[in-house]
């Protein structure tokens, strides 16, 4: 952005001549009870913080900062971290603490710093290969373009109600989640009949309900045996969905697909019906293990080694069965069951057979499958909400950092 090109009022100046690199350096043992924030403890794009660590946690030299300063992220500074600091505290050596002048509010910073313009220009001074750093050196010499005070009062304000528009429904989502999570432990202890209890080597279950290993209500097979983190040719093969692919939530993420030309005598057993529960029972975390989903996609899919295929039988709604599985991986069930390979965590075919798996009448599996849709049609919902104003959000700051969108008036 040149001059000529500024809003009136507005000024190009160097970051260098608006606010200041903080050098207090101090050892947590000083204080341990002091508030300690680390890169782990700043999400990607947000200007706040939501959480924080203590000094008592970390060893070796950190950096002091007080209320107001600019936390800046100078570690691999495409992950966009920055934050405004609410109380004062200590942090790692990798984050920046920035102290801003009469000329520029902190908050008003705090956003500028977070835009496509500087976020660009960060990522262009990096150095270092594993470890990729910019340096104050480097920031200082961006020029950003900076509106009168009034005016970067007002931008902040905006996008501070956006952002906390955002925050509420985040919680929102998180209570949800909560909800279900405490819907599915009650569902499937109880059922929905409200008839007494047994204890079984899965804990308690309706006394009514029967109990019969998986083997005998899904057929249970492994994907496709090959190497596939290189098959990115969409022309070649048809998609294959491996565990990267599977959620911890249980839904589907197809953002980073793999293709596979499979075998024509593979085809019956290896290519996916809707319907079918895609199960990971291999990974290097043991977190990671038991994660499930339903394969709802059109067209030809196929699987991994990685993921085991469960079909379910006449006897099992294959919904009732997927949100069983759900509510066994957040009881810990796979974590405490699984087996341990040189790196990986293991829940294999042979184990899965064995999965306890009670069944109510299949009217009732039917009910408890419409409680808990009903649940996950909400998350949905608001998650597409959110979505939907994170992409506002970021075009708000792009056009009132640039002045395109005067912020003065709407918060009227």
């Amino acid at each position: 952005m040149t001059d000529n090109k500024l809003p009136e009022g507005w000024q190009l100046i160097r970051l260098e001549n608006v606010c200041t690199l903080r050098k207090e350096a101090t050892y947590p043992n000083e204080n341990l009870n002091r508030i300690y924030i680390g890169l782990e403890h700043i999400d990607s794009g947000l200007p706040y913080l939501t959480r924080t660590g203590l000094a008592s946690e970390v060893k070796s030299s950190k950096s002091k900062f007080y209320k107001g300063d600019v936390l800046y992220g100078k570690l691999r500074p495409y992950l966009d971290k920055v934050v405004l600091a609410e109380y004062d505290g200590i942090c790692s050596t990798d984050i920046l603490v920035l102290i801003s002048d009469d000329l520029v509010l902190s908050q008003f910073l705090v956003y500028f710093m977070h835009t496509s313009t500087f976020l660009s220009y960060a990522i262009k001074t990096t150095k270092g290969v594993n470890h990729p750093r910019t340096s104050w050196t480097s920031l200082a010499k961006f020029e950003l373009s900076l509106p009168p005070l009034p005016e970067q009062h007002a931008i902040s304000q905006v996008l501070q109600t956006l952002q906390k528009t955002v925050e509420i429904r985040r919680q929102e989502m998180a209570l949800e989640k909560e909800r279900k999570a405490a819907l599915m432990q009650h569902l499937f202890t109880h059922g929905t009949r409200g008839e007494a209890r047994k204890m079984t080597k899965i804990g308690e279950v309706p006394e009514s309900w029967h109990r019969l290993p998986l083997s005998q209500v899904a057929e249970i097979v492994y994907g496709v045996q090959a190497a596939v983190a290189k098959l990115l040719d969409e022309s070649k093969g048809i998609p294959i969905l491996t565990n990267i692919n599977i959620t911890n939530e249980g839904n589907l993420d197809l953002s980073t697909l793999r293709y596979y030309e499979l075998p024509e005598k593979k085809r019956k057993t290896l290519i996916l019906q809707t319907g079918d529960i895609l199960f990971n029972w291999r990974s290097g975390s043991q977190k990671q293990v038991g994660k499930t989903a339903i394969f709802n996609l059109e067209g030809e899919y196929t699987f991994s080694s990685f993921i085991l295929r469960f079909r379910a039988s006449e006897a099992i709604f294959n919904k009732f069965l997927f949100y069983y599985l759900q509510q066994l991986k957040l009881q810990g069930y796979f974590t405490q069951n699984r087996q341990q390979s040189s790196v990986n965590s293991v829940f294999n075919a042979s184990v899965a057979a064995k999965i306890q798996v009670a069944i109510p009448e299949l009217i009732e599996q039917h009910e408890i499958v419409e409680v808990l849709q009903a649940c996950d049609k909400k998350i949905a919902t608001l998650e597409k909400e959110i979505a939907l104003l994170d992409e506002f959000f970021k075009s708000m700051l792009e056009e009132l950092m640039t002045g395109r969108q005067s912020a003065l008036g709407l918060n009227d």
